[in-house]
């Protein structure tokens, strides 16, 4: 089987996303496994390899089939919606925000189509996202709501800890309503469903209560015993591996331990903070952030999304010293996902 095409879409272009992406395309590993398409626009690719000296060169497309994956090229499918003369570079703006969304727009269309396999996503910015118009809070629920996906959720994958979630990008006050016995049950099972996509079928899921100590038998919330439970247990009656709830104070440190698979956490910090606090790391000699090794995947969409694990940085874009590790990551993820027994690819070729 030919190694996956990944639709990579370039993110709001006055981040990091575009040097991220140049970067990562001439890993020779990366070259190796898979055969990326950016999906952005060539003028402000061409200005990012310039930036960081890279030795490739832009083989620009109209259509996924005029993809030629040569030896030293970085093949890219112009949308020509970025006029890098005007672009307010590191900082927000409508230009930005609308072009990103566009690059999503038509990731999606080929996804759908079968022209790639899978989408690998550089970083976008809310703010950006809002003053171009658009409603969405963020890369998850414009997937969702491109497709027409329902079901779905956010996992977050560090070396050492997978976690998904069943709320993400909603208020802290508003997460107790949300935390539904059948909510909480489609998000156990779409763990198994990201397990079984990794090769794990009989995985291990461990749910983390929402409250502390989860409830304390109910002395600090309810939640545990009114949806919690009652979806782990409707989740163990359908055969899988399921724990809990337990403290989230110490569960994190049991999973990467290696007593769980994936961990179910019921809102946005409560899996972000550790698998951020194991996956990043800042150098005060260089005064670079090192080790940016999470990726993020958008779980029960009829397609693979594999995305970076930080945001636009625009503290660091267009500077020439954005850290690719991560999408490189995200690209090696893709691949495994894609490879793993099972597997539904979208394209033909």
């Amino acid at each position: 089987m030919k190694n996956p095409i990944l639709g990579v879409t370039m993110g709001d272009p006055a981040g990091v996303g575009p040097e991220i992406i140049v970067r990562a395309g001439a890993e020779p590993e990366v070259q190796r496994t898979s055969r990326p398409v950016v999906i952005g626009a060539a003028a402000t690719l061409g200005e990012a390899l310039a930036l960081v000296g890279s030795p490739l060169r832009l083989h620009s497309v109209t259509q996924v089939a005029e993809c030629r994956w040569q030896p030293g090229t970085l093949e890219v499918l112009d949308l020509a919606n970025v006029d890098m003369a005007t672009l307010p570079r590191a900082r927000v703006s409508a230009a930005a925000g609308r072009a990103a969304y566009e690059y999503i727009e038509m990731a999606v269309a080929l996804a759908k189509a079968g022209a790639i396999d899978g989408i690998v996503t550089a970083p976008i910015n809310k703010e950006a996202l809002a003053a171009a118009g658009m409603t969405h809070s963020g890369h998850t629920e414009i997937l969702a709501s491109l497709s027409g996906t329902r079901d779905f959720a956010m996992l977050l994958m560090g070396h050492e800890l997978r976690v998904i979630h069943v709320t993400t990008h909603v208020a802290l006050r508003r997460v107790p309503d949300l935390v539904t016995r059948d909510r909480v049950l489609r998000t156990i099972q779409l763990a198994q469903r990201t397990l079984e996509g990794l090769g794990i079928p009989r995985g291990r899921i461990a749910v983390a209560g929402l409250n502390p100590h989860a409830g304390e038998d109910g002395l600090f919330g309810d939640e545990e015993k009114t949806a919690i439970v009652p979806a782990i247990e409707a989740a163990r009656g359908e055969g899988l591996n399921v724990a809990g709830p337990l403290p989230a104070d110490t569960l994190f440190s049991r999973a990467r331990g290696g007593e769980f698979d994936i961990v179910v956490a019921m809102y946005h910090d409560q899996g972000h903070i550790p698998v951020k606090t194991l996956g990043f790391n800042y150098d005060e000699t260089t005064k670079r952030w090192v080790g940016l090794s999470g990726v993020n995947v958008t779980v029960g969409l009829p397609f693979l999304r594999v995305s970076v694990d930080h945001g636009t940085a625009f503290d660091r874009a267009w500077k020439g010293i954005a850290n690719h590790e991560s999408m490189v990551e995200a690209l090696h993820v893709a691949v495994r996902m894609l490879s793993a027994p099972g597997a539904r690819r979208s394209s033909s070729s």
